[in-house]
């Protein structure tokens, strides 16, 4: 089965490529480097497409040829917008990798659109969002009259592809966001932060813009949502200061030294750091009487998951398994979707 894969020679790119044949699939692969992009097809055998996103005709042109897309080039906050738009004209489905709350906002905006076209639109079909959004949803079913939803994951090994520090170093100096009454709003970063038990310790999670607060609103209809993530205590305390120099890490001269330094580093883990590594999420719901219920999910490492999934949702696009419109992962497959990839196990934290 045929698709095209977008950002093929990127870290997560590669991985998925190394993969694809283990789910009987046949990508395209396609980027705006031609050497790049011919190393990779040449080493894996397959065909490749060198295709730009500012080129809308030609993008436009090859999307015809397509059923589904998997958009794996960050960060998306640039990429994301023509890459979704050629899909609804061309009416392919949209699949990408983004942990970036305003892509998934742009994503459940084109709703209305992406069902007139039959196609679906879904972003964050890697580990941002597949397990939390899970996780959200297992919670959701347990205690259908929550209000409150607080989800937190932490890395345990592993390590951070170019693209997702690159996605890291584009928000340097912005705030935060959680969900209040429906709403998304601005918070400062770590304005909150708590300690909760990750596989038998207790870990420090400090609250970030996760793309859950985005996500598991429209996955469960909880109102208020917020996302952590593991930090250094000490890195917490100095955000108190962010507002006197946030305007400085926002700063195209320190964004540029930061995109040059993260370049000059390995592409993201070896194979042995992500056979090794794990990842862990908790999640807890409150309803409005005060009564919570909790979960934890532990999953194999996120890059070895971000590809594994983001192949599986493709295949299941392409046999035929979607609903049109903007879809979450759980919202459209269900909670144990998670389960469809071996290593994962989960407890009631009870």
């Amino acid at each position: 089965m045929r698709f095209l894969l977008y950002g093929a020679y990127g870290y997560t790119g590669k991985l998925m490529v190394k993969m694809a044949k283990d789910f009987g699939l046949t990508p395209v692969l396609a980027g705006r480097n031609e050497a790049k992009l011919k190393e990779v097809a040449d080493e894996a055998g397959y065909e490749y497409i060198v295709l730009d996103l500012t080129d809308t005709a030609k993008l436009e042109d090859t999307l015809q040829d397509f059923t589904v897309v998997l958009h794996a080039a960050g960060p998306f906050k640039f990429t994301a917008k023509p890459m979704m738009d050629a899909c609804l004209k061309t009416k392919t489905h949209y699949l990408d990798i983004t942990g970036e709350i305003a892509v998934f906002e742009l994503g459940a905006s084109k709703d209305e659109n992406a069902q007139s076209a039959g196609i679906m639109v879904m972003p964050g079909v890697g580990f941002d969002v597949v397990p939390t959004d899970c996780t959200a949803a297992y919670l959701k079913n347990k205690m259908p009259d929550a209000v409150d939803l607080k989800l937190a994951f932490a890395p345990m090994g592993g390590g951070v592809s170019h693209g997702t520090a690159l996605t890291m170093a584009e928000g340097l100096g912005e705030p935060s966001a959680r969900r209040i009454d429906g709403e998304i709003i601005a918070v400062p970063l770590g304005e909150h932060a708590m300690t909760v038990p990750f596989m038998g310790k207790d870990i420090f999670v400090m609250s970030i813009p996760w793309g859950d607060v985005s996500t598991a609103y429209h996955t469960t209809g909880i109102l208020n949502i917020e996302t952590f993530t593991r930090a250094n205590p000490k890195t917490h305390k100095g955000l108190k200061y962010q507002k006197y120099f946030g305007w400085i890490l926002r700063s195209n001269f320190v964004k540029d030294r930061m995109r040059k330094k993260i370049k000059s580093r390995p592409a993201g883990p070896s194979d042995e750091r992500r056979a090794s590594g794990r990842m862990v999420i908790w999640g807890q719901a409150t309803n409005a009487a005060g009564e919570q219920t909790i979960a934890r999910l532990t999953t194999p490492e996120g890059y070895t998951l971000t590809a594994f999934m983001g192949l599986n949702i493709t295949k299941k696009v392409l046999e035929g398994n979607f609903k049109p419109g903007f879809q979450t992962p759980a919202g459209c497959y269900g909670a144990d979707l998670v389960f469809e990839m071996d290593g994962v196990t989960r407890d009631d934290g009870e």
